[in-house]
């Protein structure tokens, strides 16, 4: 029997549909997998864009970040060790200056007391912007907090605070600190630094009496009425200096409790407990030479050795901390990111400020003693200054 066209047509559409079939729901089902997995890419993707990889949220919903479990009580010895090391290196650091200033045996050149302040002073700075500055910036710029915090530069605007803060304090101090040398007639030469005067917030120049008949035809310095501050009750410059060295010390003490903290519970202690040895002993001799030059009636004397040891103690608080809490507290979450963020953002506001303003412009441009000096001396001084600077940023590499 002939078979038509249609007939063949037919039975060949019949055997060739069900694999044509087959294959198109095959591709079907694949592209509706891809599609699955890119889906789930791009919402993980879209949750990583705003929180790290790899996070928890508690009960509570908020992000977990960082762990805490699985720490053990490594090098747990060495730690405790940590906190007496420290405690003498920067006690030590901090206290030499004021006693070897104030020893009558230990004859120590006034020229390594010069050393010690200039590389104090870039000490200090490098401390500002590469220690401070630098980790606060990164500690709110972390994945771990929500996005409010990366709409805006949050960093930035607490270190001007910081400097603002600073700024009006100083600016209330020296004019209430005008006002007292006014009563006992007497001003205030604003850029009469004298010779070893400490660069620190308030009425630091020299007090000079006003021109009297014909006993003199210009202004005189006048020692006696510095001596005297004392005797005739007037204790501004006692005061403004203390409140100087206060905003310094400040600045740096909340840098190095956190300091402390972290070193409890870094796993990389070796390296990081080597470097704040050094990092330590070196902000140390900054803070001491500044302490050493205070220039304090003698019911003062104490200030400048209280000054010392309460800097030695800040960082082995923070390490006595850290090892309390070493179970719980977990350095790379949510809460601790945004303290040491804020605090360091502070903490180098205050340091800035002191650093340019204090340090800077007063030891070098408004210092009489330095624009009259030689070149060699200047030159001499900015190169310690840098010496310094340049040390304690090369420790920002490590800690």
């Amino acid at each position: 029997m002939p078979v038509t066209l249609a007939e063949i047509s037919s039975s060949a559409f019949t055997a060739v549909l069900p694999p044509v079939l087959q294959i198109l729901q095959g591709r079907a089902d694949d592209d509706d997998h891809d599609h699955g997995d890119h889906s789930t890419t791009s919402s993980t993707s879209g949750t990583h864009a705003s929180h790290s990889h790899g996070a928890v949220l508690d009960s509570n919903g908020e992000q977990i970040c960082g762990s805490v479990d699985g720490r053990t009580d490594t090098l747990l010895g060495l730690r405790i060790a940590a906190i007496f090391i420290i405690l003498v290196g920067s006690t030590s650091g901090a206290l030499f200056p004021v006693l070897a200033k104030r020893s009558k045996w230990l004859r120590v050149p006034n020229g390594i007391f010069e050393f010690a302040k200039y590389f104090g002073s870039g000490v200090i700075i490098a401390t500002a912007f590469i220690h401070l500055l630098a980790h606060g910036l990164e500690a709110l710029d972390s994945e771990c907090l929500s996005e409010g915090w990366h709409e805006y530069p949050y960093g930035m605007a607490l270190v001007m605070l910081s400097i603002f803060f600073i700024f009006i304090v100083e600016l209330v101090a020296f004019r209430w600190g005008t006002a007292k040398l006014k009563a006992i007639n007497a001003h205030h030469d604003v850029h009469g630094h004298g010779h070893g005067s400490l660069a620190a917030h308030g009425p630091e120049g020299e007090l000079v009496q006003p021109k009297s008949g014909a006993s003199s035809s210009s202004d005189i310095e006048s020692p006696k009425v510095e001596h005297q501050h004392g005797i005739l009750g007037f204790d501004d410059s006692a005061i403004t200096q203390i409140v100087g060295i206060a905003i310094l010390e400040f600045g740096v003490a909340l840098h190095s409790v956190l300091l402390g903290l972290t070193l409890a519970v870094d796993e990389s202690f070796k390296v990081l407990f080597a470097v704040i040895v050094f990092h330590q002993a070196f902000e140390g001799l900054g803070i001491g030479s500044r302490l050493a030059y205070m220039r304090m009636a003698p019911k003062y004397s104490w200030v400048p050795i209280v000054g010392a040891l309460i800097y030695g103690i800040t960082t082995p608080i923070g390490i006595a901390a850290g090892l309390g809490v070493r179970r719980t507290y977990n350095p790379g979450s949510t809460t601790s990111s945004i303290v040491s963020g804020v605090m360091d953002c502070l903490s180098a506001g205050i340091l800035i400020y002191t650093g340019l303003v204090e340090l800077l412009a007063h030891e070098f441009l408004f210092n009489k003693e330095m624009m009259n000096g030689s070149n060699g001396k200047l030159a001499y001084a900015v190169g310690c200054m840098l010496l310094g600077c340049a040390v304690m940023a090369l420790l920002g590499k490590w800690a």
